[in-house]
Order: structure tokens, then sequence, then C-alpha cells
């Protein structure tokens, strides 16, 4: 998959991963944009370290979407663990 693929299925992550993740979120749309990427990538990565899997086979794939969004939860889970009892001024 070529880059702009993987940026277009790290929104859409991010956004799903946003919508699942109960509470309120501290970032707006632009930190769960790149959340979201960033979850995208993690979670190929930890499929092919955890399960040995090949994560990444095509943009349709069902294990492509999963390991994005898995992904995308955790980044997003860690993002609200570290910012979210700041007050803003």
């Amino acid at each position: 998959m070529g880059i702009i693929a993987w940026i277009l299925i790290g929104l859409l992550a991010g956004i799903i991963a946003k919508a699942l993740m109960p509470g309120k979120d501290p970032g707006g749309i632009i930190i769960t944009m790149l959340i979201g990427i960033a979850g995208g990538l993690l979670g190929g990565w930890l499929g092919k370290v955890i399960f040995g899997v090949d994560s990444i086979d095509g943009f349709f794939d069902l294990s492509t979407w999963i390991a994005a969004i898995v992904g995308s939860l955790i980044l997003l889970a860690l993002y609200m663990v570290f910012t979210g009892n700041r007050r803003h001024a």
C-alpha cells in the first residue's frame, strides 16, 4: 500500500477509535487524525510482532482495518491518560 492509502486508513481509523472510546477526548480533530495515522502504523507493526501476521495485506482487507483501529485505540487511550487531567487556562 502507498503512503496515501496509509494516511486515509489512519484518518478513518482515528475517527472510528474516537467514536468507540468512551469519555471526553481532550484533543480536537487534528490530534485525532494524527493519532489515527500513527495508530494505523502501530497496529500494523503490533500485528506483525505479536501475532506474526501480515496485517497490511491491502486497503480493503479486514485485518488491515482492525489493526489500524486497535492501534488508534491504544494511542488515543494513552493520549487521554496523559492529557485528560490537565485544565485549560
